[in-house]
């Protein structure tokens, strides 16, 4: 799943990253609404994360526009108010759901997996491919008995091809979705990952799995 997190507070931000990260998600960070807008213009994003008060265009301007592009994607409203009309104002501009500040992590991380069940590019946690099972609750590949712990990355692009049989993929759109805009990796990244799934498939025996998409 790709995730836009758009808020001012560089530090907050940054950590977010890193928990969504482990949380097996692709996420780029933005620090004001501008950056927010050419972002959800220019890629795409299974949820948009937007802080109401930013530098630039605020969270429910970003919001607007969002909405009045006609563009679906699921919006979680962050903010430090909590008056209702508050609320009902961010509700009322088209975001599907609203978290006041402070909140848990874990709790913006299970709001932001509700939201990206609702998005058109949602499937299943358990994905198989012939005889392949790729286990989104455990962040396992596995044929039969057979099973192996995957990384972030990893994950995510097993799980794209998965989604994506026998699609065939850029070196540039993998980047984009996996690793981000921001990025400072080199397309080679994009390889050497792929490597690491076909020696992990090699040694385990997962070889015996469609080979469609590696």
């Amino acid at each position: 799943m790709k995730v836009l997190i758009a808020e001012d507070e560089v530090a907050t931000a940054r950590a977010l990253k890193v928990l969504l990260e482990k949380a097996k998600f692709s996420v780029d960070i933005v620090h004001n609404g501008d950056d927010a807008w050419d972002y959800i213009t220019a890629g795409a994003y299974d949820v948009i994360v937007l802080d109401i008060m930013m530098p630039g265009k605020s969270g429910l301007e970003v919001l607007s526009l969002i909405r009045k592009n006609r563009m679906a994607t699921p919006v979680l409203l962050l903010t430090a108010k909590t008056e209702i009309e508050d609320r009902v104002e961010g509700l009322n501009a088209g975001a599907d759901d609203y978290l006041p500040k402070p909140f848990s992590t874990r709790e913006l991380i299970a709001r932001i997996k509700a939201l990206g069940r609702r998005s058109e590019s949602y499937s299943d946690s358990v994905k198989t491919v012939g005889n392949l099972v790729l286990d989104g609750n455990r962040y396992e590949m596995s044929v039969g008995d057979v099973s192996v712990k995957l990384t972030n990355k990893e994950f995510q692009l097993m799980e794209l091809f998965v989604t994506h049989p026998g699609h065939v993929f850029s070196t540039d759109h993998l980047m984009e979705k996996i690793w981000g805009y921001d990025t400072d990796s080199g397309v080679d990244v994009v390889w050497t990952h792929i490597g690491f799934v076909r020696k992990t498939r090699r040694v385990s025996n997962l070889h015996k799995a469609e080979r469609c998409f590696l």
